[in-house]
């Protein structure tokens, strides 16, 4: 599917189903915005547009430039497992605090311990995902289990 064509795909889905654009969040990998970030900054800001929320997933893998980054009209940043592995021995939370003080929702993956938990909490992360939560399922798995809430 062409890139541009996304967009008006949204827009039609969002129009036939009539969800609510604040219920979709595409999850869009630093390093496509960095491969093609004049055409990427574009589709986002028009998904932005019709109130699309938007995330960078695995941000801290394809060294983005912080100018670029900043010109994102994005509302979550999504720090890669990466970053989260060697917490809290390993303390590093630029990218949490980068992600702060841009005014991002933060969410931390690959969390699997409380200590993790913990420490990304006091650092200011604001999500968390990871097997401490919870392991993948199928969706057919997670279609009965929410038709059974």
């Amino acid at each position: 599917m062409k890139k541009a064509g996304f967009v008006e795909l949204v827009r039609r889905v969002l129009r036939e189903t009539r969800v609510d654009p604040g219920w979709l969040e595409p999850e869009v990998t630093e390093s496509f915005i960095m491969s093609q970030a004049e055409e990427a900054i574009g589709m986002l800001d028009q998904l932005k547009e019709m109130g699309v929320q938007l995330a960078i997933d695995d941000f801290g893998t394809g060294y983005s430039s912080l100018s670029h980054l900043k010109r994102l009209p994005v509302h979550k940043l999504k720090i890669d497992r990466s970053f989260v592995q060697g917490v809290p021995q390993d303390n590093n939370d630029a990218a949490i605090a980068l992600g702060n003080s841009m005014q991002l929702r933060v969410i931390a993956e690959g969390v699997e311990t409380e200590q993790q938990q913990d420490f990304l909490r006091a650092e200011g992360c604001d999500e968390g995902q990871g097997y401490l939560y919870g392991h993948p399922v199928s969706g057919a798995d997670f279609l009965s289990a929410w038709q059974r809430r």
